[in-house]
Order: C-alpha cells, then structure tokens, then sequence
C-alpha cells in the first residue's frame, strides 16, 4: 500500500518561511520523481517543484529562486523550502510520486500566507 503523507503547512506571514516534508512508504523510492503541486479552490492544481530520480530538479517560474527542493532518499522523504512567502503562494500543497505510468498523491496540506 503506498502512502504519501505531507506534513509542514500552517499560517504564515507574508515574507516568512515554511518547510514542507513528505514522507513516502509503499514505493521504492529513490526510482521516483518527487514533485509538489499546489491548488486553490477554482484552479487547476499546479506544478510547483520536482526532483527527478536522478537528482535534477525544475520550478515553476514563479516559484524561481524561493523554494527549494530536495530528497533524501535513505529516508524516504521530499521537502519542500519555501522562503519570501506571498500571499499568492496560499493553497493546499500536494506531494507526488511519479514513475512511467504511475501517479500516487498525498492528502494535501494547507499552507496560508496573510497578515
């Protein structure tokens, strides 16, 4: 049974941080890509970062240069830092694993940005 589970979201102010984990069992993981995705309500859920299996990673643009992210593959896990947070970067944040045909999510955990 493979299970993702987020953990790392809450309130924060805008300018502030958060550091997102997910923690995966069920999949080898070190063969995934590792990628977190975001939504609001009305939107199409988006691509914010991956790590791909080999190590390499991409950002959406808008995300360019104040999220980070890693994997540790001896502990199954993926984080997501988000550094300068703003206020649009409020939404439910989802982890992914990603192998050929294979899609597994997590359940989401809310991160809000606002004074």
């Amino acid at each position: 049974q493979v299970q993702l589970v987020e953990s790392g979201g809450g309130l924060v102010q805008p300018g502030g941080s958060l550091r997102l984990s997910c923690a995966a069992s069920g999949i080898t993981f070190s063969r995934y890509a590792m990628g977190w995705y975001r939504q609001v309500p009305g939107k199409q859920r988006e691509l914010v970062a991956v790590a791909t299996s080999g190590g390499s990673t991409n950002y959406a643009d808008s995300v360019k240069g104040r999220f980070t992210i890693s994997r540790d593959n001896a502990k199954n896990t993926v984080y997501l830092q988000m550094n300068s947070l703003k206020p649009e970067d409020t939404a439910v944040y989802y982890c992914n694993a990603h192998r050929v045909t294979f899609d597994f999510w997590g359940q989401g955990t809310q991160v809000t940005v606002s004074s």
